[in-house]
């Protein structure tokens, strides 16, 4: 008998992008949905080839999605808001996409779409399930036994997958606080159980069901929701055998009640809890297979397959060959599909990587070398072996200079010199702003003539020198005309940079860019995650030149925008040879050396923006505070080489404070945004129970709508923020950075917000 390999899901974008292409012609009208789907089926082929291809022997169906698969799971049970129209029966596609992205200008008027956030501590976004009290479920859409029909006619057994029912009702948001979501399982296990009979009568014989949210903390009653759960649906279907997925984490304290599940098999993810294999041998039942997720799904690392085979081999051997599956962490969906595409990059770093479609081929040679014995694969696991090898000794990966500046990185380095009371002082004195002071987040409209400009550079269509006057005339228009409306500090507008992240990536050591290695983010939104390979350091100035520039045309203060350190991490793909903790605070020390340049330029305030420190911490609590703790830290190293009158600030997304709130005071920058004009300054609560010290500057208009919000109503904001803090603490500016909005939008918006700041201004005497 040979050893299952398996993928818990692949890729569903194609490696050139054709679902993004497929659903925005459809969007746009330009395809039907018949032309949609069929370009669906062909790329869901495509993934089956290549799986088949590779030798994997449990590959997945239901994996594919048009936009979600979490959104795929309401649709499945019904789970549609009475505010979208469907009256019963299978959901219509049109009803699915309003779901997803809310409708403009329809005959039947606007509707929002679904609340959309972060999947665990990934950068996938998934669509919220909405729960109302009274809430009933039906069966209305039988994709997931479609698509293994599917599969079974082109001649491929898949094992579907199904997001499982307790994740799928704790992942989602209730109508009202006081609602229990498990509540709703017993009207929700029966669209399950059908599902399952379904699945089993076309020919199933193995169902993956994820359950991730049990590598959260749980309470007794959730573990308890877990067996009632596992009981109806090992009942429902007594022939299929059930694999139960948990993947992001290690199961910790919800092993023992794990492993007392009804099911056939259990996946680990290994990558992520590596210590959890050893707790979970000596305490699985015989019967119970063991998936191994030694493959890392997150991230872009080859393996080191042999070392791999050191711990997979024993497990064999102790449980038998037909107890135990080998499979990547999680799902492949995390990670770019093919690293032959990069045909930019050089030789001895695409030796390093590996994509989903690598990952394919790596698992395949586990399985050969489990069932042939490892002679059979010597070449493959040499030329593994050797990789890893030139990989921990590469100079390219270890720079000396920058270990050694780390290892001198004194105590009391990451505070500034004084206090924020003596630093407020000194920048009053200096800066001379009003009460009230008005600025923007730093980015202005990315316009279609900064795009082709930027894409004609690339191409060589136009020169450095017409490049540069472009952006020269760019920048200095955007200055005029902040100085002509009043606002108080100015910002160059960012016309150079492509991404906030990539823009600082391509100038810092250490970093690599693709051109093919798109993940999605959402829907058809996608990105190419920069690869942190090697030990970061600033061989050069960044931003100075154009901040300097800026500065020179006017006399009020111009701000220098920075990506902070947290967030330069947390949206690359990390080197897995250190602690993150190790290479943030490389990042850090090098954009330190920008602050201080920033300085030495006459730019006396520096924005440091962290969109992501919260979305970095770890899934348990327990493991908080040492993230925060060098987050925090690294925040700090890199804004504490200036002097009391330079201003630092930051800026962060939408998101919740309240459980973190110690530790942003703990960053201490001067002057901190946020976005709160969708709350209605609720958010401002956790600032002002916990007594924050420091200025703030929250969000008056909301940049994500393509509304011109009137003077009243910024002034209405302004006034609930005054409720909160005391004058002197309150900044005025949008709630985000406004490269995606349009000049026509963006220039009347921020005239009523400097005219609402007039209006505190006049109040306050």
């Amino acid at each position: 008998m040979s050893i299952v390999t398996s993928t818990l899901g692949f890729p569903r974008i194609g490696p050139r992008r054709e679902l993004k292409k497929a659903l925005e012609d459809h969007w746009a009208g330009r395809r039907d949905a018949a032309g949609l789907l069929a370009d669906a089926a062909a790329l869901r082929t495509a993934a089956w080839s290549r799986q088949r291809k590779a030798g994997i022997g449990h590959l997945p169906s239901n994996d594919f999605s048009l936009y979600d698969h979490v959104l795929d799971t309401s649709v499945m049970v019904g789970a549609v808001p009475a505010l979208y129209g469907w009256n019963g029966g299978t959901v219509p596609l049109e009803t699915y996409f309003a779901m997803a992205r809310g409708t403009r200008g329809r005959s039947s008027g606007d509707l929002p779409a679904q609340e959309m956030t972060k999947w665990f501590d990934t950068n996938y976004h998934y669509m919220v399930p909405e729960f109302a009290r009274g809430q009933e479920f039906c069966l209305a859409s039988t994709k997931a036994v479609d698509q293994f029909t599917e599969a079974k006619g082109q001649g491929i057994h898949t094992r579907p997958v199904l997001l499982g029912p307790v994740s799928y009702l704790l992942l989602g948001k209730a109508a009202d606080d006081g609602m229990d979501r498990l509540a709703l399982l017993p009207g929700l296990l029966p669209v399950y159980a059908e599902v399952l009979r379904r699945l089993a009568a076309a020919g199933a014989d193995w169902v993956q069901i994820d359950e991730p949210c049990l590598v959260l903390d749980l309470d007794d009653a959730t573990r308890a929701a877990f067996a009632t759960t596992y009981q109806a649906l090992a009942a429902a279907a007594p022939s299929l055998r059930l694999l139960l997925a948990t993947y992001f984490g290690g199961l910790g304290d919800n092993l023992d009640a794990t492993l007392r599940l009804p099911v056939a098999g259990l996946h680990l993810d290994l990558a992520r809890a590596p210590g959890e294999l050893d707790r979970a041998l000596a305490r699985a039942p015989a019967g119970l297979t063991l998936s191994l997720g030694v493959i890392d799904g997150r991230n872009v690392w080859r393996s080191d397959l042999p070392a791999l085979l050191d711990r997979i081999e024993p497990v064999v051997a102790a449980r038998g060959v037909e107890r135990v599956m080998i499979a990547p962490s999680c799902s492949l969906l995390h990670v770019p599909i093919d690293l032959a595409l990069e045909t930019g990059l050089d030789a001895e770093l695409c030796g390093w990587l590996a994509f989903a479609q690598q990952k394919l081929e790596e698992l395949s040679v586990l399985g050969r070398a489990i069932d042939q014995g490892r002679a059979a694969v010597a070449d493959s696991l040499a030329a593994s072996a050797e990789a890893a090898r030139t990989r921990r000794t590469s100079p390219r990966i270890h720079d000396r200079a920058v270990a050694a500046r780390l290892a001198a990185v004194a105590p009391g380095m990451d505070k500034r010199a004084s206090g924020f009371a003596g630093r407020r002082a000194a920048q009053r004195a200096h800066l001379g702003l009003p009460a009230f002071p008005t600025t923007t987040i730093g980015s202005f409209p990315q316009t279609e003539e900064v795009r082709k400009a930027r894409a004609a550079h690339a191409k060589g269509s136009i020169d450095d020198a017409a490049y540069d006057q472009f952006l020269r005339e760019e920048t200095e228009r955007a200055v005029r005309w902040q100085e002509e409306v009043g606002i108080d500090v100015l910002v160059h507008g960012e016309f150079e940079r492509n991404d906030m992240v990539q823009y600082f990536g391509e100038q810092l050591s250490g970093y690599a860019f693709t051109r093919h290695a798109w993940v999605q983010s959402y829907g058809s939104r996608y990105v190419r995650p920069p690869i942190i390979f090697g030990d970061v350091a600033r061989p050069n100035p960044m931003t100075v030149a154009w901040a300097s520039y800026a500065q020179s045309l006017t006399e009020r203060p111009v701000k220098g925008m920075l990506t902070g350190p947290v967030t330069m991490l947390q949206w690359s793909f990390v080197r897995d040879d250190q602690p993150r903790e190790a290479t943030c605070r490389q990042i850090a020390l090098a954009l330190r050396d920008e602050v201080v340049d920033l300085e030495r330029a006459g730019i006396r305030i520096i924005q440091i923006d962290e969109p992501a420190f919260r979305e970095g911490l770890p899934l348990r609590r327990a493991d908080w505070q040492a993230y925060l703790d060098w987050a925090a830290t690294c925040f700090r190293l890199t804004a504490s080489g200036v002097a009391d009158a330079t201003q630092i600030h930051t800026h962060m997304c939408y998101s919740e404070f309240n459980d973190i709130i110690d530790s942003i005071a703990s960053m201490d920058a001067d002057v901190i945004s946020i976005e709160t004009a969708r709350s209605k300054m609720e958010l401002l609560d956790a600032f002002a129970n916990f007594r924050y010290p420091n200025e703030i500057g929250p969000g008056v208009y909301d940049i994500h709508a393509p509304r011109t919000p009137p003077v009243d109503e910024m002034a209405d904001l302004l006034a609930k923020a005054r409720q909160h803090l005391a004058p002197d603490q309150i900044w005025v500016n949008p709630d985000c950075g406004l490269k995606t909005r349009k000049w026509e939008e963006v220039r009347p918006a921020l005239v009523n917000m400097v005219a609402a700041a007039q209006a505190m201004r006049n109040a306050a005497g």
